[in-house]
């Protein structure tokens, strides 16, 4: 009995520290392939913009084209047009924030 008894609070004690271990990590380590999709998509947007001009918000055959995926009529990541020239790109995760998001003023996620 007391040998599960060590073996359950240990278990215990690993996952809490996991935890708070994942939780304390920062954004590009958690969410380094949702990154590596955005830069992938900014530099096709960046070289369709050069060329066409920003696509539309609703123009899904473009999008899918520029590496976008597709889940229920929803960009991945959202793709907001701001005007003629700026962007930005919002991976919403949950209701609330923080949010993983890069626009083309800052140029920083």
């Amino acid at each position: 009995m007391k040998k599960l008894f060590k073996v359950l609070l240990i278990m215990l004690i690993v996952f809490i520290a996991s935890n708070i271990f994942w939780l304390n990590l920062p954004f590009s380590i958690k969410r380094s392939s949702d990154i590596k999709l955005g830069e992938a998509i900014i530099r096709n947007i960046e070289s369709y913009q050069s060329k066409n001009g920003l696509p539309d918000n609703t123009d899904w055959n473009t999008l899918k084209k520029l590496g976008f995926k597709d889940e229920n009529e929803f960009s991945r990541p959202p793709f907001r047009k701001l005007d003629k020239k700026s962007f930005e790109l919002i991976y919403v995760e949950g209701f609330d924030g923080p949010y993983l998001m890069w626009n083309l003023k800052e140029r920083i996620w």
